[in-house]
Order: C-alpha cells, then structure tokens, then sequence
C-alpha cells in the first residue's frame, strides 16, 4: 500500500502536543509520513507535499517517519526520509548515553530534527514532554515557568547555543531551572568551549552534540560516538564522515521521480580534499557513510573534533583561516556572548575574515587591536580579523546557527559605509 507524504502545521505552542498520535502512527506505519512544517510557513513545494513516497522512499518493515528539510546552508533545502529504525536507535542510544529515559522539555521547534527526537523520545519514554511555548519567541522567564512544570526524577532538555547563552545571561530562576536538569542537550551549532566552561560554571550538566538531519540529529555526544556509530575523518582536508543505524534512507526525489538511492544521486559529495557537497556514499563492501561538510580529526582516544565547515574556511592572503578556532579566540574577550566568523571580499588580501560579535549588556566593544591581539596569541596573526561588526544580536537559520551569509552581506554594506 502506498503511503503518502502528509503535511501538518506544527503550532509553536502547547498544540504541538497534538502532532503525538499521527508521530505514533508513522512510527508503527499504520499512518502516512510526515512532513511537519511550521504553522506560518507552508511546506516546501519541492518535497512534494500530499503525494506518495517512491517506491525506494519507504519500506513496509521500517516505514519512513517524516521527511525533514534540512536548513539549506549550502544551496537549496533537501528533504532528509527518517524511517523508524534510525530514529528508534538513536533514541535508544541517547538513552544509554544519559542514563536512562526521561520526562523532556521541549525548547525546539519539532519540524527540525532536534525537537522530532524530543517527541521520539518522550513516546519511546511514554511520557508527552512539557513544550515551551515559543510563539513569542524564546523568553528565560517562560523557560523557567515550564521547567517547573517538568516532573519526574530525571529530566531532560535540548537547546541551541544561543538559547543556552541567553539563559546563562538572565540567571536568576532561569539559570537555576536550567541548572535542575539532568542533562542538557547542545546542539544545531558549534558549542565554543569558553561556553561549555561558563555553563559548568553554572553547575549546568552540558553535553555537546554533534550529527545533522541525516544522522538522525546528534549521534556524537562530547566527542564519543554513540555505541554503533563510527566516525571517521578522510583526506587531507579532514572530511567527517559518519556511520551506523542512525543513518537517514536517504532524500525526497524529485518531481516525477521514483528513486531516492542516495549513493546513485546527482548531488553525491565532492572528494575528501575539502570539495563542498556532502551526501551518502557507499564503501565496495556496502558500508554507507554521510559525508559530511565538516573538518575534523579524531584524537588518540577517538573523540572527535569537529574544526568547522570546509566551505566556511577563510582564504587571506593565501593562507588558511578556520573561523570555529577564531571564535573560540573571540569569546575569551570580556563580555563577548556570541561571535561568528566570515569571509568578505578584500581587493588586498582576496578575501578578509570579518568577526560578528554580541556583547553582554552594558559592555563596550572590544577595540580592533584588542581583536587582533587576542586571535593573534590564541590562533595566528594571519587569522586576526580586519574588519569588526558590533550586532545586537546574531542572525539565525534554521535551529539557531549563524547565517554566515546575511553576516558577509552586512560586512560589505559596512565596509562600503
């Protein structure tokens, strides 16, 4: 039997409590797919909303769940299929790795990833989670009045970076709610270790995330791969690539298309030595890997460090510049809160690195040399920024990571005066 790709209006509020039962039944196969979008913005036309799976999109023995778009940050948007048993077993990992199940404060909107393994888990857990209304946006007295609405004797949340430092900013009840979790969950985004030591500070339980929508979300936890899953890093660019059940079938096909064998794709990823375009791909004894944007390199003990997207590197000068070893070189500045790092065109240097930052209340910014001095003793001179953006706060995509792009757009405006 054919079974179709159902669009449903995700509110931002407690409704999305009513999403549970058609989750359930997608689980189980007994309903259609999914593909959960936001109540104020429709589906993407593109996934072919309200039309049948291929015949390679589903599987009667594992169904596909819900198809997710992912954030497009390097062309246009794909629809990632989540069957049932990647989800299911990196819900079962996430529990091992915690500890066990619990009673989850939902933070995140569930048409991204994140927030669907928040449901997935709470019904594998049999529990619904408490949602934290996010119509207003993400206020830290209304994370603080839902936490306290969390009972159980282990509780967990998930969060993006930004959320977590604004939390951190309010203190007060929003930080002690914070700090009464079990585990929190940090993902979506680079977690800079100047945070993750500030939240520690806190008396916060941080675990940092690492995974993407075709993996299911965060299937590498503090740098430990879940039990199943491997990483490992390829080519002289450092290309991670990940492995294990967690891993998505595959992506929607196009108009008219029947197929969505993944490592067949036009789109399938450029080489190991840092070309852009990840994807799935197949090693000659079947083994299926996602290829991921990503440099990293894995330690004598395993874990792995993630250094930043390939295509995010900065060229200046003909030397290289890796923006997450910047930033975590800019958050060591006093009242520094959020840095990001960008490339803008530079008639000198071909490309320049430009550094985004947001302040803590009442701070006044860093000068160009303290920038420069800073980076310099932490990174290289070479890397240190030539120009500086003060912002009132960071432009987003998707669930809470920089829009590097709006950020190189406001530096050339800025530098055209």
């Amino acid at each position: 039997m054919t079974r179709l790709l159902e669009p449903v209006a995700v509110p931002a509020d407690e409704g999305v409590l009513d999403v549970l039962p058609a989750v359930r039944a997608a689980l189980s196969g007994a309903g259609p797919a999914l593909l959960l979008h936001s109540d104020e913005v429709a589906p993407p036309p593109a996934l072919r909303p309200g039309e049948p799976l291929g015949a390679a999109e589903d599987d009667p023995a594992d169904p596909t769940v819900a198809v997710v778009a992912t954030s497009g940050s390097t062309g246009d948007a794909k629809g990632v299929l989540l069957q049932a048993s990647a989800l299911l077993a990196s819900v079962s990992a996430t529990h091992d790795r915690l500890g066990g199940a619990a009673r989850w404060l939902l933070a995140l909107p569930p048409q991204h990833v994140a927030g669907l393994q928040v449901l997935v888990r709470s019904l594998v857990g049999g529990a619904p989670p408490v949602v934290l209304d996010l119509s207003v946006g993400f206020r830290p007295e209304a994370f603080a009045e839902a936490a306290a609405r969390v009972a159980g004797s282990r509780r967990y949340t998930a969060l993006v970076p930004t959320q977590l430092v604004r939390l951190l900013d309010a203190g007060g009840a929003a930080l002690d709610a914070l700090a009464g979790f079990d585990a929190v969950l940090v993902g979506g985004a680079s977690t800079p270790s100047a945070l993750r030591e500030r939240a520690a500070g806190a008396g916060v339980r941080v675990v940092t995330t690492y995974g993407m929508t075709e993996t299911c979300g965060g299937c590498v936890y503090d740098g430990v791969p879940f039990d199943g899953v491997t990483a490992r890093v390829d080519g002289p660019a450092g290309r991670v690539l990940l492995g294990g059940p967690v891993l998505a079938r595959g992506y929607r096909s196009g108009p008219g298309g029947d197929t969505a064998d993944p490592t067949d794709a036009p789109d399938r990823p450029g080489g190991t030595d840092g070309t852009p375009g990840g994807g799935f791909v197949g090693d000659a004894d079947g083994t299926r890997w996602f290829a991921t944007d990503d440099a990293g390199r894995l330690g004598a003990d395993g874990r792995l460090e993630v250094l930043g997207r390939l295509d995010d590197v900065v060229v200046t000068g003909g030397l290289k510049v890796v923006p997450h070893a910047v930033e975590s070189a800019l958050l060591r500045l006093p009242g520094v809160r959020e840095a990001a790092v960008v490339a803008a065109p530079d008639p000198q240097w071909g490309q320049r690195v430009v550094a985004a930052l947001v302040l803590a209340d009442g701070v006044q910014p860093p000068t160009m040399a303290q920038v420069r001095e800073r980076v310099t003793a932490d990174v290289a001179a070479h890397a240190s920024p030539r120009q500086l953006l003060v912002l009132a706060s960071m432009p987003l995509r998707g669930p809470g990571k920089p829009d590097r792009t709006a950020i190189a757009r406001l530096a050339v405006l800025g530098d055209r005066g």
